[in-house]
């Protein structure tokens, strides 16, 4: 068996992490931590895992953790994570963070948050779709939600060398904003609307630019953020433009479609959806659905993907990262179905 704690874990992705984890065949949970919690039941803020586990959150520090623990889970705030992953490290733990802190090269971290980075250290990005090397990796810097369905939507016809500029609208469900209430979670504010925000200059910005940048330099990457009346799921909408002389490729349906499935062939968790994806079919579970259409006569190909924000867009995928660090099949406790209806 695994053993694995979880830093930080009563927040959303904390308990969906419990929650995916319940079911995992090679993973035994010994701590999950929360300094103004501590001595509390876990099921005291996440009621859903009542009767599922008896642990009670603690408060210790990272060398105690990572004592008792094989995998570390931190799942901190942004800028926190850094005070606690070098010392799991040193400890002897590998790390999968869910924060931002290790997810960018240090500059440009320190650029998009405002914020000194105290304790730079060797990261994956962990995108396992395209970084196979997350398997030999000791420190994850699990992706951010929106850049997870952004890039896997994106990443196949950028890799093909057709894509000049990708411009991204992306919804995403309310608990993307985490666990503590806002005005913009307010339900009188929420209820039967649509809200755009950090219009021009969301922080998840630069993780897109990396990852296609890495795949073809140069590209040019917009991105504007909803919010959505849903708890769940992110849908985004990718504008794609073809270099020049690359349109007519993308008006090829077959030929597009084999460029989807041969940059995917190893990946489990991507499906080729029949229509527009539904968030209904990924809700709840690790898969990313997409599909495309090409505008006639045009530069422009349209591709959609749906993703759950806090499995594949965070707890899950974090799971896929540990499954393969393990040795393990990725799949492994997280194949299974979404919830439609």
């Amino acid at each position: 068996m695994i053993d694995v704690g979880i830093i930080g874990g009563s927040g959303y992705t904390g308990g969906e992490l419990l929650r995916l984890l319940a079911n995992h065949p090679e993973v035994d949970v010994k701590l999950v931590t929360s300094r103004k919690l501590s001595g509390k039941p876990v099921s005291l803020v996440h009621p859903h895992l009542k009767g599922i586990y008896s642990l009670n959150f603690e408060a210790l520090s990272a060398k105690e953790a990572a004592e008792r623990c094989d995998f570390v889970f931190t799942g901190v705030p942004h800028g926190t994570a850094m005070d606690w992953v070098p010392d799991l490290l040193d400890a002897g733990a590998r790390v999968i963070d869910l924060s931002s802190d290790y997810r960018l090269p240090v500059e440009v971290f320190e650029r998009t948050y405002d914020m000194k980075h105290r304790a730079p250290r060797d990261s994956v990005f962990g995108l396992p779709e395209l970084h196979p090397e997350v398997v030999g990796a000791r420190l994850i810097g699990n992706p951010g939600c929106y850049p997870t369905g952004a890039i896997l939507a994106a990443a196949p016809l950028v890799h093909a060398g057709l894509v000049e500029r990708v411009v991204f609208d992306s919804k995403s469900g309310i608990s993307g904003a985490g666990i503590e209430p806002s005005a913009t979670s307010h339900y009188p504010n929420m209820s039967q609307n649509v809200i755009p925000y950090k219009i021009t200059s969301h922080r998840h910005v630069p993780e897109i630019k990396q990852e296609l940048g890495l795949l073809s330099p140069g590209i040019g990457v917009n991105f504007t953020p909803h919010v959505i009346p849903a708890v769940r799921g992110i849908l985004t909408t990718a504008h794609v433009f073809a270099k020049e002389g690359a349109a007519e490729s993308l008006q090829d349906k077959e030929a597009v479609a084999r460029i989807y499935s041969s940059f995917y062939k190893e990946a489990p968790f991507i499906r080729l959806a029949d229509g527009a994806p539904r968030l209904g079919a990924v809700r709840g579970s690790n898969f990313c659905d997409i599909s495309f259409e090409a505008e006639r006569e045009s530069d422009r190909i349209v591709v959609v993907s749906a993703i759950d924000n806090l499995v594949k867009g965070a707890s899950g995928q974090a799971i896929q990262n540990m499954n393969l660090m393990a040795g393990l099949d990725q799949r492994t406790g997280l194949w299974f179905p979404g919830m439609l209806p």
